[in-house]
């Protein structure tokens, strides 16, 4: 008996959380973040505070090209782990050890964020990258063994597993190439979403607990927010009324975006997929995360650079547009989130649309 259990713990295969249909391996049932989870999380803090590094010394449109695109990595990188996540549930050995692998490889994602794109660096953060990625084929191709997810896990393998390729070869290449060859791989990723966007209506994410995931992952930015704030309090050599001013009313905003998430918004609740517009609602639902998190990091910078400078009359033209278009972006992103969740609200109890006796596939691909 003990050998069996220890078999178990070693070699035990996925099970499909919220299935549909007459191969469903396990009800869709209430459930809550894991520890593992909440640690793989808590590396990516790490990731996002290195990738703001050159940001916060040079507040510009440059800067905002560089930190725009490895922030898109950073979260594809986390969001592929968290959909595959939720939509699987393994807690074996070769399930832990896989995931232990992706956080080394967003730590090396990590030390090398800070250097310019030209940079060996950014070699170094593809194939670290890369390695991720192939590390999340290797879980789709052990879910492709459940029926119900074998066309879903095989598309996401082979799309990720060649985009991985594309990243990986990228890292040997020199600028020029190096940068068609991301162009390419970016490609292959979001295409690879695209086309597997026809099976969330048959096998769609865990209701509850993706959108707890993002919800944690806000929190992580935000986090990063105050931080930012906190080094501009560290930075100011006169605690001058402006910038104290500054440094209070920055703060306030902080907390005013995590009301406007949770409360006003709320972007974290549970999002269940029943029809078309179902679907169509949670893939704007879960894009427009990657603006709000790109707004929210670059208005957070902004202001320590106020409270760093003494008040907003030592902000220049650019740094001054660059702050209005990251606030500006944040608060059209709450809107739609906002929007998202009103109509699921609105739809609430409505098993069909006016479309929804057309399978979702179909309808996607007409």
């Amino acid at each position: 008996m003990p050998a069996q259990r220890l078999s178990a713990a070693f070699r035990q295969p996925p099970k499909l959380w919220s299935p549909t249909g007459e191969d469903a391996v396990m009800a869709d049932a209430p459930r809550r973040v894991t520890w593992s989870e909440l640690f793989f999380d808590l590396v990516f803090v790490a990731v996002v505070a290195q990738v703001g590094t050159p940001l916060a010394a040079d507040y510009s449109f440059h800067q905002l090209a560089r930190y725009a695109f490895l922030l898109l990595l950073i979260w594809w990188a986390w969001n592929g782990y968290a959909v595959y996540a939720t939509r699987f549930d393994g807690d074996d050995a070769p399930q832990r050890v896989m995931t232990f692998v992706q956080m080394i490889a967003v730590i090396f994602m990590a030390a090398n964020a800070e250097d310019g794109l030209e940079s060996i660096s950014s070699a170094g953060f593809a194939a670290a990258y890369a390695v991720m990625r192939v590390v999340l084929v290797l879980q789709y191709v052990r879910a492709s063994t459940i029926p119900a997810a074998r066309r879903l896990s095989r598309e996401y393998a082979v799309g990720f597993g060649l985009a991985a390729l594309v990243w990986l070869a990228s890292s040997f290449m020199p600028v020029p190439i190096r940068y068609g060859l991301w162009t390419i791989a970016v490609a292959i990723d979001l295409g690879t979403a695209l086309v597997t966007a026809r099976h969330t209506r048959q096998l769609p994410p865990h209701a509850e607990h993706l959108p707890e995931r993002f919800g944690l992952f806000t929190l992580i930015l935000l986090g990063e927010s105050i931080v930012a704030i906190m080094k501009g309090i560290q930075a100011q050599p006169d605690w001058t009324p402006a910038a104290a001013s500054a440094a209070f009313l920055g703060i306030g905003l902080i907390f005013a975006c995590w009301w406007a998430y949770f409360e006003w918004a709320r972007a974290a609740t549970e999002r269940r997929i029943r029809t078309v517009r179902d679907v169509r609602l949670f893939e704007i639902w879960n894009y427009t995360h990657l603006p709000l998190y790109l707004g929210l990091a670059l208005t957070a910078v902004g202001v320590e650079h106020i409270v760093k400078l003494g008040g907003i009359a030592s902000l220049h033209g650019e740094e001054l547009s660059l702050l209005g278009c990251a606030i500006t972006t944040v608060v059209l992103a709450l809107f739609v989130l906002a929007g998202t969740a009103a109509r699921v609200r609105h739809a609430e109890g409505d098993v069909r649309d006016s479309r929804s006796d057309v399978p979702a596939r179909d309808v996607l691909s007409s």
